[in-house]
């Protein structure tokens, strides 16, 4: 089995849900006592969320370097960032180390398309959501992408930060983020991407008929599918 590397703490409680369903999934396909092979490099948050709102991405990205050159000097064959946001500096963490990184939406492209999802809702951060990285990469795959309008951009967004990073749900802001989904099936989506790894922690697929992507499970997946696939070579 491969070692995955892990930088999480942003936030820590979606972090904690990489650390389980990696276990998990490990366990799932071993059996017995088998756990994951995971080292964990959880940052402040507090430190990473200024860089965001101020936009100065150089310097976030340079944290994540620092974490990602930490991971593999202690030992980690490939590694993940556990969060969808910082991925916009995803190209300049993994050129900065030897070990791959495993992309969280290549996966998740690779997942809609296995279900020939060609147009998606997507949910997340202001960032994820109006920043050209997520789309961009998105539309390679030939995937067009939609999002909510201004108001509820900034409602979800919101939710995010001042809520589920705090581990607190509470079905005033599940309505909200179902009225989302709703209002994006409308537009012509056939499936939602939950685009921020905290969602999942409040919208499940029974609040909706409409199909989800939660990249939180696909991103472990395929960790696992690596890590286990790695060991056969």
């Amino acid at each position: 089995m491969k070692t995955i590397g892990i930088i999480g703490g942003m936030s820590w409680e979606s972090t904690l849900s990489y650390y389980r369903l990696i276990n998990q999934k490990v366990n799932a396909k071993l059996g017995g006592l088998h756990s994951a092979k995971v080292i964990i490099n959880s940052v402040d948050f507090a430190e990473i969320e200024p860089l965001q709102r101020h936009g100065d991405w150089n310097q976030a990205g340079e944290r994540l370097i620092a974490a990602a050159k930490a991971l593999e000097s202690a030992g980690a064959d490939g590694f993940l960032i556990a969060t969808n946001t910082m991925h916009k500096v995803a190209p300049q963490v993994e050129a900065a180390v030897s070990i791959p990184l495993l992309h969280i939406i290549d996966a998740t492209a690779l997942a809609l398309q296995q279900k020939n999802v060609k147009i998606v809702g997507l949910l997340g951060t202001r960032f994820t959501m109006e920043q050209a990285f997520y789309r961009e990469r998105l539309e390679h795959y030939g995937i067009n992408v939609l999002t909510p309008d201004s108001d509820t951009r900034q409602q979800i967004h919101d939710i995010i930060f001042n809520e589920l990073c705090h581990g607190v749900t509470t079905a005033h802001s599940r309505q909200c983020y179902v009225d989302a989904i709703d209002n994006l099936a409308e537009n012509g989506a056939q499936a939602v991407i939950l685009g921020c790894t905290e969602i999942g922690l409040l919208i499940s697929q029974s609040d909706t008929q409409l199909p989800l992507f939660d990249t939180t499970e696909i991103h472990t997946d395929a960790a696992v599918e690596w890590m286990l696939k790695a060991a056969k070579q």
